[in-house]
């Protein structure tokens, strides 16, 4: 039994199934958040459960619903696995006070996670993570819990299907019609995910097809290390494109919440540039205006769009958990993070890779052209930019020494660029001349430290990188 302390990372809390990952844990998880939500809500008000594909997952959110029912709150269980943004969009349209969402996201298949959700349907900010933490029990032997079966019959929890709210709401933010009608072929690869299905529910009945891989429901992820969408997790899924001849990729990760890109050729387009490429579109293509919201991990070449198109960028730490607190604050147009995960407004402040993949289709559509036409069109406007990223596994003792040898070191230069300033918000951003970056940062959610950078030149992106990694003592 896992009686230690819960920590809530950067997107929840994560841990090894069977290990420290328990039906123990999960019900002092969901206890802490009721004690939460009822300081926040009150008692009776809906709250949203939902999980995905991975092993026990289903089992595992009838432990938290059986604990909120418990705890007074009527329980809205998904009817299966559900993708982490039509969970969200749920707390918006039932007006809930949250949700609990069972999901790892995008870690290996040992593990599962518990996602916690406000009734805006966003990451909850940090304050509130750590009253959450705060109010879970040492053990589970006090926790108040009603039996599924008898929570249902007294109508406490109820079994719903939250795809019809969501489908209404994607095709009211994105017109399908045009792409349907585009006569494009489409790859999906949902990394035997929550997102299987979905593109082509929504663009199925026309000229356009969608080829679908790692669709099934397989909890040990075959063919990847994990369900996260950049490689080498997502070269089995690019070279089936490109097999098909395939004029875009769109690869969602294990809960949907994420997207990654293929190109016309079967070659990934990095999610920096991605998350430009969304902004490009909605700024110059869609016309549209409003505040952008980015994590200090992702790309500078969102500051040059800003610029460019009269619309202020804002930085915040890595995580919804920053991101969507400030795009409320701002009203932003856009919110997003290196990872991936990209929100939008007038949906929910929530990472939804469905949604996204739409945006990048509607892209294509509306320029007629493909993603690396596209990358080329976003280059002739803010120059060419490069990013590279290097994980390594870090136990956590060695986090705290790691974390000191780096604050002691002020490098004057980095991969022959000299250093302008340096950011300790979130890790360690070193500012370089030419307006990229360094980044040294150390994981909320795994045991790992992560090595960041964004150049304009590409020959600079290893020596960056090899720097960075001399910071912390570690060889590539």
């Amino acid at each position: 039994m896992h009686d230690g302390p819960i920590r809530f990372g950067t997107d929840g809390w994560r841990g090894r199934i069977a290990d420290d990952y328990t039906f123990a844990a999960v019900r002092r998880c969901t206890y802490g958040f009721a004690s939460y939500l009822r300081r926040e809500a009150g008692d009776g008000v809906p709250v949203i459960v939902g999980y995905d594909r991975r092993f026990g997952s289903e089992h595992f959110a009838a432990a938290a619903a059986e604990v909120l029912a418990g705890a007074g709150f009527h329980v809205l269980l998904t009817d299966e696995a559900t993708p982490t943004p039509a969970i969200a969009y749920a707390v918006r349209h039932h007006g809930a006070a949250g949700a609990v969402n069972i999901t790892a996201s995008h870690n290996p298949s040992s593990d599962n996670g518990f996602k916690v959700r406000d009734a805006s349907g966003g990451a909850i900010a940090p304050e509130g993570l750590q009253a959450i933490e705060a109010a879970i029990p040492p053990d589970d032997s006090s926790v108040p819990r009603e039996s599924l079966e008898q929570a249902r019959t007294a109508g406490h929890i109820e079994i719903f299907d939250a795809a019809p709210a969501y489908q209404a709401q994607l095709e009211r933010l994105v017109d399908v019609r045009p792409l349907r009608d585009a006569g494009l072929l489409i790859v999906v690869d949902s990394m035997w995910g929550n997102g299987a299905g979905w593109i082509a529910r929504l663009l199925g009945g026309g000229p356009t097809r969608v080829l679908e891989v790692h669709s099934d429901r397989n909890p040990i992820f075959p063919e990847m290390a994990r369900p996260e969408p950049i490689p080498p997790n997502i070269d089995a899924g690019l070279a089936f494109a490109r097999r098909q001849s395939a004029d875009v990729v769109l690869i969602t990760d294990g809960d949907a919440d994420r997207i990654g890109l293929g190109d016309e050729h079967g070659t990934f387009v990095d999610q920096l540039r991605v998350y430009a490429l969304l902004a490009y579109a909605f700024l110059e293509v869609r016309g549209e205006r409003g505040p952008i919201v980015k994590t200090l991990s992702t790309t500078s070449m969102l500051d040059k769009l800003g610029e460019r198109y009269g619309v202020p960028v804002y930085e915040t730490g890595v995580g919804f958990k920053y991101v969507a607190p400030k795009m409320i604050e701002v009203d932003a147009l856009l919110g997003g993070e290196e990872s991936g995960g990209y929100a939008f407004r007038g949906h929910v402040p929530e990472r939804d890779g469905i949604l996204a993949g739409l945006y990048l289709l509607d892209l294509m559509v509306r320029r007629g052209k493909r993603p690396a036409e596209l990358v080329r069109e976003l280059f002739d406007v803010v120059g060419e930019h490069y990013y590279e990223r290097i994980d390594h596994r870090l136990a956590p003792e060695a986090r705290l020494e790691g974390e000191a040898r780096v604050r002691r070191q002020h490098p004057e230069r980095i991969g022959g660029l000299r250093v302008t300033g340096i950011n300790t918000f979130d890790g360690f951003k070193f500012g370089l001349e030419d307006g990229g970056w360094l980044l040294i940062r150390f994981s909320g959610t795994e045991p790992l430290v992560r090595v960041y950078c964004e150049t304009t030149d590409p020959t600079r992106v290893q020596p960056i990188l090899q720097d960075g990694l001399a910071m912390l003592a570690l060889g590539s």
